[in-house]
């Protein structure tokens, strides 16, 4: 390739950086193209992000060529180099027997012809074996040639049919998901973590009940999250229009598309199914909050969330069925505060909205909430004690009060004053904290 080497691809100006490792490979007798994300966003009109390289040099000449640029290696043969705070991949060729000798031969193994494209860059031309352009024109997500042989090379593959086809608003291919449909019980040979991965690339697409409902149908959501089929077809009281499962899904789809509100939407009602009980001909869910909260703890602990994400999901879904009539008195709103705390109250509000939402009866509630997220926000603006921290006292002051060594003891202590300044706050003064430790002394 010389110097003077096209600077853009479909119209996508090409990165001095990838430009350059595609030089450096083929000075050194290496095929080299651009494949994956890039091209594909440029053919479809979009901005291209992901810019891979995929080449005949094994990740050891990879290493050796690129030793002056921050690199590391990943499994199936990538190089991943790192520089100016982006990462570029660099694959060899895929083959049959692991490593490939062609291009054509790397394209074959790709998982959907959308993705089985190659740019050329010396010879400013595009390779397109398996149709992908034209599958494009189609929208549809085809897997490239025997979609069982690359579902087979890759399970997960299956939930990639599925997001791909969310995210492009294309339809799959008959015999491709006729194919999910055959070995959605592979998946199981998948990385935890890859799973999660997608499921939560799923959670965050504009509608995920149509993936959720594909995942459904195919046979997925089965292996992967078999929980949430309980609350399939299972109907509620009549404060629901729809059964559990689909309040579910209605739930998901009318969240802020962040994360944590996705997962919390999603496990919010989880355990419904197992504390279902009909009392005086009406369906009834005592606990369901709870329950809902350490079943989705386990699911997580399975799914191999962080500490911190199921700490920050439990408790979301373990305080969403909190009560927000006028009635309220100004302790019991600081008593909820001191409950969720703080830095919760906005993802509560928002999951509460949602949930509400998904009971399929309107949108009148949404004042009450407004309404009661203004009274919080007033409390909070007092500057009232919230937590330990904001007390008047500290543990050294109880011990000393108290005659006490440190334990928890002293932490329980503390926190009965917390909970007395909370029902009033005037309390919140050294002075008059260590009058009433002094009475708890005696």
């Amino acid at each position: 390739m010389q110097a003077n080497a096209p600077l853009t691809m479909q119209g996508q100006k090409i990165p001095s950086i990838v430009l350059d490792i595609l030089r450096r490979l083929i000075r050194n007798g290496c095929q080299a193209f651009i494949v994956g994300g890039a091209l594909r966003d440029s053919l479809l009109g979009c901005q291209a992000k992901d810019w891979d390289v995929a080449t005949d040099a094994t990740p050891e000449m990879v290493d050796d060529l690129f030793r002056d640029i921050t690199r590391f290696d990943l499994k199936h043969g990538t190089v991943t180099l790192v520089t100016r705070g982006r990462h570029f991949e660099v694959t060899t060729f895929r083959g049959t027997r692991g490593y490939g000798a062609s291009i054509e031969e790397d394209l074959a193994h790709r998982d959907f012809t959308l993705n089985a494209i190659a740019y050329d860059v010396t010879h400013k031309r595009i390779m397109d074996p398996f149709g992908g352009k034209q599958d494009m024109k189609k929208r549809v997500i085809r897997a490239v040639l025997n979609p069982l042989d690359r579902f087979n090379e890759d399970p997960l593959r299956m939930m990639r049919a599925i997001r791909f086809s969310l995210e492009l608003g294309y339809s799959i291919d008959p015999e491709t998901l006729a194919a999910i449909n055959s070995m959605a019980q592979v998946i199981d040979r998948v990385a935890t973590e890859r799973i999660r991965d997608e499921l939560l690339r799923i959670l965050l697409v504009s509608k995920p009940s149509a993936g959720f409902n594909l995942m459904r149908k195919t046979g997925l959501l089965k292996m992967i999250l078999p929980e949430l089929l309980e609350g399939y077809r299972k109907r509620q009281n009549y404060y629901h229009k729809y059964t559990i499962y689909r309040h579910t899904m209605e739930t998901v789809d009318s969240i802020e598309r962040d994360p944590i509100l996705r997962l919390s939407a999603l496990f919010h009602d989880v355990a419904k199914p197992r504390v279902r009980r009909k009392v005086k001909g009406r369906w009834r869910f005592l606990g369901h909050a709870d329950a809902s909260a350490e079943l989705a703890r386990e699911i997580m602990i399975r799914l191999r969330f962080s500490n911190e994400e199921i700490t920050r999901i439990t408790r979301q879904v373990s305080n969403h069925m909190f009560g927000y009539r006028k009635e309220l008195s100004d302790r019991a709103v600081r008593r909820f505060i001191r409950r969720v705390g703080v830095d919760n109250i906005d993802g509560l509000m928002r999951l509460r909205r949602a949930d509400d939402l998904a009971h399929g009866w309107g949108r009148g509630f949404e004042k009450d909430i407004e309404d009661f997220r203004n009274r919080i926000n007033a409390q909070i603006k007092k500057s009232y004690p919230f937590t330990l921290s904001h007390l008047a006292v500290n543990g050294h002051d109880v011990m000393n009060t108290l005659g006490l060594q440190p334990g928890p003891k002293v932490g329980k202590t503390l926190n009965q004053l917390l909970e007395l300044v909370i029902e009033k706050p005037a309390y919140n003064q050294k002075d008059k904290l260590i009058e009433i430790l002094k009475e708890l002394e005696g």
